[in-house]
C-alpha cells in the first residue's frame, strides 16, 4: 500500500483532524496538535495529486491543547475547536472559532512570527452551560451550530460577531431525579436528513435523536447501541434514517433508526476501542474506521448502502444475461483494506469532500496519512 500513501508529519502529539468542507476544488484537510506545551497548531494541508506532494499552512493555536476540530461546510475559511484550558486547580473544556484570513501567501517579511495570523478568533461563552464542551457542529445548510456540553445540546445562532443560544437539550435525569447524577452526553452530530431539525447525540452507550424545535420532543433513541461506550456516530448522507456507530467493544455497527433493536449490519475487526467511522459520502457502501488497535479499516455494507436501492431500481428490460449481472454488481460486504502504516492510536480517519477516493488518518504520534481506495475496488464501483 506505500505506493499509494503519503505521510505527514507533524513535531507534536495530534488527536483532532477534519476536511475542509467548504473547499470545493483541492483536497485538504486540518489537523491540530494535542500538547501541554505552550503552543499548540493548526495545520492546513494541501494534497497535490499530480506531484504527490502535500504543501502546509501552519497556524498558532495558543488557547490549549486540541480535542476536536471541525470545518464549516458553508464557509471554508471558518474552523471551529475544542480545546482545555486551566482556571485554576480546574481544567475547563472550551470552544472557539477560528477564521482563516483570506491571503494565505503574505509577505515573509511582514509576518511577526512562524506562524501565519487568523483574521479572528471568538471564543465562544460556553462556561454558563458546563465545564466540559464535547463538540461544535456547524449544521450542514445553515448558519447554526450545535455545542455539546455536560448534559446540554446548545443550538448557537451565527450573528455578525458573536454567538447566542437560543435551545437546549437537557440530558434524561437518573431514576433519582438528582441533577447531579445525570449522565452527560459524550458526543453528537447534525442529521443529514429531517429538513435539518434533528441532532443526534451520543449518551454512554446510548444514541438519541432530538428534534431542536422542540427541546422536550425525543424523536427516536437507540439504548445499548454497543456493549460498551459508543465513541463516534455518522449518518448516511444518501440514505434516510441509516447511521453507522464505532464503540468500544471494537465493533462498527448501521443502524435503521426505524429499527432500533439489532443493527442491519455489524462487523468486528478492530481489535481494541473504535475512534472514528465514516460513510463514503459518494459511495456509501464503502466505510472509514480507525482505532486504537493503530489501524485503518475499509469497509464495505453494499448490501445495506443507497447503491443497492440504485441498482435494485434499475429497469431490467434495458440490459440482458452477462450485462445485467455486472450492472447490479456490488463489492462483496465485509472487511476490504487494512492500513496499518500508523504505530500508534488512530484518532481520526476523514474521506476528503473533494474526491471520493482519498483520505486521510491521524495517529497520536502526530503521523498524517494521506491514503487511496485501492484501484481494483475503486474500478469495481465506477465500472
Amino acid at each position: 500500500m506505500d505506493e499509494n500513501s503519503l505521510i505527514y508529519g507533524l513535531e507534536l502529539q495530534a488527536r483532532a483532524l477534519t476536511p475542509q468542507y467548504g473547499e470545493s476544488n483541492d483536497v485538504c484537510f486540518f489537523i491540530a496538535t494535542n500538547s501541554l506545551k505552550p503552543t499548540n497548531q493548526v495545520h492546513l494541508i494541501q494534497y497535490e495529486e499530480e506531484q504527490g506532494s502535500v504543501q502546509s499552512k501552519v497556524f498558532e493555536h495558543a488557547l490549549g491543547e486540541v480535542w476536536k476540530l471541525n470545518s464549516c461546510p458553508r464557509n471554508p475559511r471558518l474552523l471551529a475547536s475544542v480545546y482545555n484550558v486551566q482556571k485554576g486547580a480546574q481544567v475547563l473544556t472550551k470552544a472557539a472559532l477560528f477564521t482563516l484570513p483570506e491571503d494565505l501567501n503574505p509577505d515573509p517579511e511582514q509576518l511577526k512570527s512562524e506562524y501565519l495570523p487568523w483574521e479572528q478568533v471568538e471564543v465562544l461563552d460556553t462556561e454558563a452551560l458546563g465545564e466540559r464542551v464535547k463538540t461544535i457542529e456547524f449544521h450542514p445548510n445553515q448558519d447554526t451550530l450545535a455545542c455539546v456540553v455536560d448534559n446540554k445540546v446548545a443550538v448557537m445562532q451565527r450573528a455578525e460577531s458573536s454567538t447566542r443560544v437560543v435551545a437546549e437539550v437537557p440530558a434524561s435525569g437518573s431514576s433519582s431525579g438528582s441533577a447531579k447524577h445525570t449522565q452527560h452526553f459524550t458526543g453528537g452530530k447534525w442529521s443529514h436528513h429531517h429538513q435539518g431539525h434533528q441532532f443526534l447525540t451520543l449518551q454512554d452507550g446510548h444514541l438519541s435523536a432530538y428534534d431542536v424545535r422542540d427541546t422536550q420532543h425525543c424523536a427516536w433513541s437507540i439504548n445499548d447501541a454497543h456493549g460498551q461506550m459508543v465513541r463516534d456516530l455518522d449518518c448516511n448522507p444518501n440514505k434516510q434514517c441509516h447511521l453507522v456507530t464505532g464503540g468500544d467493544d471494537g465493533y462498527l455497527r448501521i443502524w435503521d433508526c426505524r429499527m432500533p433493536k439489532a443493527p442491519v449490519f455489524e462487523r468486528s475487526d478492530h481489535s481494541h476501542w473504535v475512534w472514528c467511522v465514516r460513510f463514503n459520502t459518494f459511495h456509501d457502501q464503502l466505510l472509514l474506521s480507525s482505532s486504537s488497535d493503530c489501524k485503518v479499516l475499509l469497509t464495505c455494507a453494499g448490501s445495506v448502502s443507497s447503491e443497492t436501492q440504485v441498482q435494485a431500481g434499475l429497469d431490467e428490460s434495458n440490459f440482458s444475461g452477462a450485462d445485467a449481472e455486472e450492472r447490479h454488481k456490488l463489492l462483496p460486504d465485509g472487511l476490504l483494506q487494512t492500513f496499518d502504516q500508523h504505530e500508534d492510536s488512530v484518532y481520526c480517519a476523514e474521506w476528503s469532500n473533494v474526491d471520493p477516493w482519498i483520505f486521510a488518518s491521524l495517529s497520536y504520534d502526530g503521523r498524517v496519512i494521506i491514503s487511496k481506495v485501492p484501484k481494483q475496488y475503486k474500478y469495481q464501483i465506477i465500472f
